[in-house]
């Protein structure tokens, strides 16, 4: 027999992946809809269908607990590699540089199970290799120091703090889920924004990388909560959307679900 928190991982992922006009067929006792159903709607009406939903569960405040990817969705970097790399004969364009740099990152890392392994030197060194063309060591501590700096990055959303005020002001527990190494915890005092967050579950120190449900699973184990209570918010489909849903917790796509962290508080049922 499925239980509630079953039932509502299937509604979240019928919900949140089935947003066309086309009719759909929803069939089988023991899902959140017994029998055969057709369904068409637009997407605004589908996700408002979901949202509905969690509330006649909760009420209307919709999710537990918030998970927050950090770079791409809370920071992104101020300065392109390729103007630092200028005085060491850096001769890529910044565009060249990312196809290059997502090129590598998405190579299999054979030194070990995990990119990220402490302060991850190794990987970036490769990285930094691989996206530049540059193996000049001393190009790479430049680069490798100035990204542990607050000078390197920069808020996706000036009025973060304010949003996650609120949402912590009314009980709903938030913290960062990110692939990065152990830098990643004196960064975000540099930014002066590590308070707003009642946990951090970095991969160099939890020694899992999203996708891997792992992560979310320690996260949500930090703020003492269940993954089904739980909503997760990243940049990367593959490894925020995919890997939070494995896990059991709900999923939002930064900068297609939502595109703002006040957006993010209205649809958890927070007003800012």
């Amino acid at each position: 027999m499925a239980t509630a928190g079953t039932k509502l991982t299937i509604l979240s992922r019928f919900f949140t992946s089935n947003v066309n006009s086309k009719p759909l067929r929803l069939i089988g006792p023991g899902t959140a809809f017994n029998g055969v159903a057709k369904y068409s709607a637009s997407a605004a009406t589908v996700v408002k269908d979901y949202e509905d939903y969690r509330k006649s569960l909760y009420g209307d405040i919709t999710h537990k607990a918030l998970l927050v990817d950090a770079v791409g969705t809370l920071v992104v970097p101020s300065q392109p590699m390729a103007q630092i790399g200028e005085k060491y004969g850096v001769e890529y364009s910044e565009d060249e540089i990312l196809n290059r740099y997502r090129w590598a990152y998405g190579q299999p890392w054979g030194r070990s199970r995990l990119r990220y392994v402490n302060d991850g030197r190794p990987f970036w060194q490769y990285i930094v290799s691989s996206s530049t063309g540059c193996s000049d060591a001393q190009y790479f501590e430049e680069l490798y120091n100035y990204y542990t700096t607050e000078k390197a990055w920069h808020l996706c959303d000036p009025d973060a703090e304010k949003v996650f005020e609120a949402i912590r002001k009314v009980g709903v527990k938030v913290a960062v889920v990110s692939n990065f190494d152990t830098r990643l915890r004196p960064l975000l005092r540099a930014l002066n924004c590590d308070h707003w967050f009642d946990a951090l579950a970095i991969s160099a120190e939890v020694a899992a990388e999203k996708p891997n449900p792992t992560i979310f699973l320690k996260a949500c184990e930090l703020l003492e909560v269940k993954p089904e209570d739980v909503v997760h918010v990243g940049d990367d489909r593959r490894n925020d959307i995919w890997g939070a849903r494995d896990a059991g917790c709900d999923a939002w796509l930064w900068g297609s679900d939502v595109h703002s962290f006040e957006e993010v508080a209205q649809r958890i049922g927070v007003r800012v």
